[in-house]
């Protein structure tokens, strides 16, 4: 995740995400650089708007992470037992596999997503 963020950080300063850049970023961060991976952080974002990602990005949890997690919060104290109850939820949500279309559009819309918790 560090080369990640250098290139957030030098991309948010305006400076150009190569490799000497990304380097000299993590090197100040204390991280130990591979040069394999720089390159390869390098060139797969050589064709993205790093801008538009996480606008993109951003966009996605703000319409659903609200009410996932409070939900969530609120089953793991009411369930401090253990894991038998969820892997049970788990396979009967896993056996009425018959609705999928239905399934596919509440993502979609990010709606069924708090059938997940509980």
């Amino acid at each position: 995740m560090e080369y990640v963020y250098a290139a957030l950080i030098l991309n948010e300063t305006g400076e150009e995400i190569n490799e000497s850049n990304l380097t000299d970023v993590l090197e100040a961060a204390g991280v130990d650089v591979e040069e394999s991976r720089v390159k390869a952080l390098v060139a797969a974002l050589e064709d993205v708007d790093i801008n538009d990602a996480v606008e993109q990005a951003a966009a996605v949890p703000a319409a659903t992470g609200g009410a996932a997690g409070g939900a969530g919060g609120a089953d793991e104290s009411a369930d401090e037992g253990g894991d038998d109850d969820d892997d049970e939820a788990e396979e009967a949500e896993a056996d009425e596999g018959g609705d999928d279309d239905d399934d596919e559009d509440d993502e979609a819309s990010g709606e069924g997503l708090g059938e997940l918790f509980g």
